[in-house]
Order: structure tokens, then sequence, then C-alpha cells
């Protein structure tokens, strides 16, 4: 009976050791890149369509129009003393164009694939460059803790457009990181979920209402195609800023898609 037992147990610790060869296996299997699992496709050319706040957005507002924006105290007592002559001579005009703002700038987007993992979204107005990072494959089997790991953030001081790390929101991959190799969605069906930290102190709107260094920008990006064929991009941005903001400032601009870059027409920043 003894030999019947030592085979069983051999037997056993056989079937361990290819059962933990078949998990290192399943670590090391790759997945797919950002752009591979798109669910949907952001690339080409959108303008910026303004169909509400257009006192806002169109033109400068008034020093003091600070109306639907959540600010606090400290944020009324900055932008009462806006000076755009000022902000001009020290080379500051960018101020209304970073991360947290320039999205509802009426402007043109290009939008391309840097590589596999980064969106590059170029602006005409103020002729900005914001880049979009995944967090670069790991394998599908890999361990949770090690799964979704976020590109680590520039050693550099802040920037207009911030430090931005993306990833795919499909119903497959919803709380689990698309952008980390969970099964995509089928195409047309899915959003982009992007953060934004690491800015450069700006203005929420070219009146001087500020922003701080401590803001955060969240955007949700969703693309809806009409029965013609017409395409719409619409970016719902949450920013938090614990210095200037009461509660979250949400906007919602809207873009739609061109059918080439004909009407493309770089502008630098302008402080008015």
């Amino acid at each position: 009976m003894r030999w019947l037992v030592v085979a069983a147990l051999a037997l056993g610790i056989a079937l361990d050791m290819t059962a933990r060869a078949q998990g290192r296996g399943a670590q090391t299997e790759p997945s797919p890149a950002a752009r591979a699992a798109a669910p949907i496709d952001l690339t080409g050319t959108w303008d910026s369509i303004v169909s509400e706040d257009w006192r806002w957005r169109m033109v400068t507002p008034a020093k003091g129009d600070y109306a639907s924006v959540p600010i606090t105290a400290e944020a009324k007592r900055v932008a009462d003393a806006w000076d755009p002559a000022a902000d001009t001579a020290a080379g500051e005009q960018c101020k209304a164009y970073g991360a947290a703002a320039i999205m509802r700038v009426p402007t043109r987007l290009r939008i391309s694939w840097q590589d596999d993992n980064t969106l590059k979204v170029e602006t005409d107005a103020g002729m900005q460059t914001r880049l979009l990072r995944f967090a670069p494959p790991q394998g599908r089997g890999a361990p949770s803790e090690s799964r979704g790991s976020n590109p680590p953030a520039p050693a550099g001081p802040p920037t207009w457009q911030g430090h931005s790390v993306a990833e795919w929101e499909t119903p497959a991959a919803r709380g689990r990181g698309a952008a980390a190799g969970a099964a995509a969605a089928p195409p047309g069906f899915g959003s982009l979920n992007v953060v934004t930290t690491h800015m450069r102190p700006g203005y929420l709107r070219k009146n001087g209402i500020p922003y701080s260094a401590s803001a955060m920008l969240t955007e949700h990006w969703d693309v809806h195609r009409e029965p013609n064929g017409d395409q719409w991009l619409v970016v719902t941005s949450l920013v938090d800023d614990p210095m200037y903001l009461q509660q979250q400032y949400v906007t919602s601009p809207n873009f739609k898609k061109e059918p080439d870059e004909s009407k493309w027409d770089p502008t630098p920043c302008s402080a008015t």
C-alpha cells in the first residue's frame, strides 16, 4: 500500500506543477495595446460647436462675470485682479488654454496616435498639444495589483496641459481597466476616460477665473453617430480644485467631425 500512497503524492505534485506552469503562461500572454483595444475611433479633425454659454466662450467675458462657475472667495479675489495686458507682458497669455479650459475654447481638435499607447490631441486655437497616455500593456493573467499601473508622472515642473492618464471603458471592462488588457467591446461601443493632474495654474475663463496647481481634471469622451453619418464627440469635463472651487465644475463641450483638415487654422494664444 505504501507504493500507492507515494504514487498518489507524486501525481498530485505533478498536477500542481502543471497548473502553476499554465498560470505562469497566462501571465505572460500579451495584452493588446491601447490603439488595438480602442472601442471607438477618435482620430481625425473635430470642430467645436458652441451651442451654449456663447457669452463666455465666443468673446472674452467682462471682469466680474463669474456666473455658473462655483468659485470660492479667494478665487474671486484673484479674478478681480485680472489684467490681460500684464499676462501678455509676462508671457502668460496661454493661461486660458490649459488642460482644464482648452476644450471650452472655440477650436478644432486634431487627434492622432503618437504611438500605440499615446493619443495626441492638438488644438488650432492656442496651438496646444495634449498627450493622453495609456498604461503599458500587461499580461492578461498578471496579478490584479500589477495590472493597469499608471504611466509615471513627470518629474519636471507642471505644464499647461499637465499629465493625462487615459483608459478605455467598455461594458466588458468596466471596473477592470480596459487599457490594461481587458477584453475590448465591439468597435463603436465604449468611452475614453482621462484624468489630468500636474497642471500649471491657469484660467477656467479668459476673464481671470483661476484654477490652481492642485486642480484635477476628469474627462469622459464619447462618440455619437447620427443616422446621416455625422459624428459628434462629447467631452464631459469635471474640474476639482480645493483652492478655487466650492464644488466640482462640470461642462460638456461638443465637437463635430470634419471630413479633412482643410479648415485647420493654427492661432497662437491670446490673453483677450
